[in-house]
């Protein structure tokens, strides 16, 4: 078969057709496949929208429940007694042991009453801005599928991440800067690595930006090196002409393949970061108080501090969309605290606790939680039956998730668990739930933001889900 002399050069450049680019092309195609947001509707897609952009703490690991917001004085009452299951139960990584109390005091806290364990006494101070999910609950209680469950709504991979269906409903809010931002962990990725931030079958544009916050180049390769000094703008020009030429015809050749559209877009968009991206990364701008605040000036907390600050930097600089990860993957330096509550909870926790009270505190203060929405979440609890001397196992039963900002009704909670916090017997709250409030308030209805794929129209939240009403302002 014959090739044509811009097929050969596409070939032998293995994608580097895609260095350049038509910004209008790219967005041209994006706003083909769905209505954007809408001015009558205040930045909502389906009704009028009170969220505008949305930070989220994701808690790798699994948190446990009963030693953190879910005060249950029953497991002191039971302590030592071997009442649980008889047997090994799916997805356990051992016999349950006997009950086991919590190692840490409880004290209720601001005029809600709202009981918060010693190990987070800066977040305890929050706690009236904060509406509680106290019946969240996990189809599984493995950490892989569960950390897909909680991002994507699906225990595979394969499916678009929150994140991504946000950006594919609304849109950016700034030229400047992604649209989805993810800013992990500096030990290492969480589960499912980049999967948890996935497009999935959206098109490529819309998978989630990561960022290295703790880099001196947050953004890699966004300025060429030093020793390539031919490589400006001025010499760029007319091959960035001609790969634009190659780009389009190429594009129109195959209209179902979303990575050049999506190539197209981050070369357009590291062009514009060049003079956005500097700005907006450079935490050193704030000041000696808001540092200290944050936590910049202690090891413990100077990594998740400088994300938190980050994620306030640019969500007021118009980022929709930026998750903030706190641990990695693996048995160690996470929230899987299998082996000790006493010894493994205190150390990440204290790692999170100041920087988390402290964004509260600045988005309050510099007026962003008038359209922002501040998440804090896990992919399942914990058991309170003992692992091992002190541990705790996986427990999808029941675990909790809070929400702060706009359009939430701060200082209330919705369900609960049972008195050892093992499952959820009231207000069960699926991750379709959780989506479909998250998506309500960006003025989204969630069984209306479909993309078709292999026949089926998909949603974030499946086949599922219903608005937490109890929650909302």
């Amino acid at each position: 078969m014959r090739h044509s002399r811009r097929d050969f050069l596409w070939n032998i450049g293995g994608g580097f057709g895609g260095l350049a680019v038509s910004q209008m092309f790219a967005r041209d195609a994006l706003t083909a496949e769905i209505d954007r947001a809408q001015p009558e509707f205040n930045g909502g897609l389906h009704h009028p929208a009170k969220v505008r952009r949305v930070i989220q703490l994701f808690m790798t690991g699994g948190v446990s429940p009963m030693d953190t917001f879910d005060y249950k004085p029953e497991l002191e009452k039971l302590h030592g007694q071997k009442l649980g299951p008889q047997e090994k139960p799916e997805g356990f990584t051992a016999m349950p042991g006997a009950i086991m109390k919590s190692p840490f005091k409880f004290k209720q806290h601001g005029e809600s009453g709202r009981w918060v364990s010693s190990v987070f006494p800066h977040q305890a101070q929050e706690v009236d801005e904060m509406a509680f999910l106290m019946a969240m609950a996990s189809k599984t209680n493995v950490h892989g599928p569960g950390t897909y469950m909680m991002n994507s709504g699906f225990q595979l991979p394969g499916f678009p991440s929150m994140g991504a269906w946000i950006s594919y409903g609304l849109g950016n809010l700034t030229d400047e800067l992604p649209t989805f931002v993810v800013l992990p962990d500096t030990k290492g990725l969480p589960y499912n690595q980049k999967g948890a931030f996935s497009a999935g079958f959206l098109p490529a544009v819309h998978q989630g930006t990561i960022i290295n916050a703790s880099g001196k180049s947050p953004v890699p390769d966004l300025f060429a090196k030093e020793r390539y000094a031919f490589a400006t703008r001025e010499a760029d020009r007319d091959g960035f002409e001609l790969l634009r030429q190659l780009n389009v015809e190429h594009a129109s050749k195959h209209p179902h393949d979303s990575r050049l559209d999506a190539r197209i877009e981050s070369y357009e968009l590291a062009a514009r970061m060049q003079l956005s991206a500097p700005d907006a990364f450079d935490v050193a701008q704030e000041s000696e108080a808001t540092h200290k605040a944050y936590g910049l000036d202690n090891k413990v907390t100077e990594d998740f501090g400088r994300r938190c600050l980050l994620a306030r930097r640019l969500v007021e600089r118009g980022t929709r969309f930026v998750q903030v990860w706190s641990g990695p993957q693996g048995a160690t330096g996470n929230w899987d605290n299998h082996g000790s509550i006493p010894n493994e909870l205190p150390p990440i926790a204290s790692s999170v606790d100041q920087p988390i009270a402290a964004l509260i505190r600045d988005l309050r203060s510099r007026g962003l939680f008038e359209d922002t929405l501040l998440i804090w979440t896990t992919e399942f609890g914990r058991t309170p039956f003992a692992q091992g001397g002190d541990g705790r196992d996986h427990n999808g039963g029941s675990f909790v998730t809070w929400l702060a900002g706009a359009g939430i009704k701060a200082g209330t909670s919705y369900g609960h668990s049972d008195e050892w916090g093992y499952q959820a017997v009231e207000g069960k709250t699926y991750c379709y739930d959780f989506y479909a409030t998250v998506l309500h308030l960006l003025g989204i209805d969630h069984q209306r933001l479909t993309f078709r794929q292999n026949g089926i129209d998909r949603r974030l939240t499946d086949v599922h889900g219903h608005v937490v009403s109890e929650i909302l302002a």
